[in-house]
């Protein structure tokens, strides 16, 4: 069974950074493509970032590039989204996602099968 667990969510000031971490199991990274969502309130799911299982390839939004990283620790079955520079249009509840194709990292909702429970970021001006 594919199981996602974020952490790591919180409040911080503009400029500030925070780490969000996504514990995953049941399946084998290789096989399977892993990206950050946000949503705020009212809106749809937004792709944030994307990392492929196969080759690790990366992809970012344009909003988020030079800011967030998107990174991967086998040992620890968990994939990060290190947010630096933070700005309170950040603000919203964070998701990471899995889907079965390992070659896919472009982080659009209705490709990902597999989602944890989001975990809230909220920063403040």
């Amino acid at each position: 069974e594919v199981q996602l667990a974020e952490s790591g969510g919180g409040s911080a000031q503009a400029g500030g950074s925070l780490r969000l971490a996504c514990e995953y199991s049941g399946f084998r990274v290789e096989e399977y493509a892993r990206a950050w969502f946000s949503q705020v309130t009212g809106k749809e799911r937004e792709g944030i970032s994307a990392i492929a299982g196969d080759d690790g390839s990366r992809y970012y939004v344009n909003a988020v590039k030079g800011r967030f990283t998107i990174s991967n620790d086998n040992a620890k079955n968990t994939v990060y989204l290190q947010m630096n520079s933070l700005k309170p249009d950040d603000t919203a509840v964070y998701y990471c996602a899995a889907t079965k194709y390992g070659g896919h990292y472009y982080p659009l909702a209705s490709t990902y099968d597999y989602w944890g429970q989001g975990t809230q970021v909220t920063v403040s001006s």
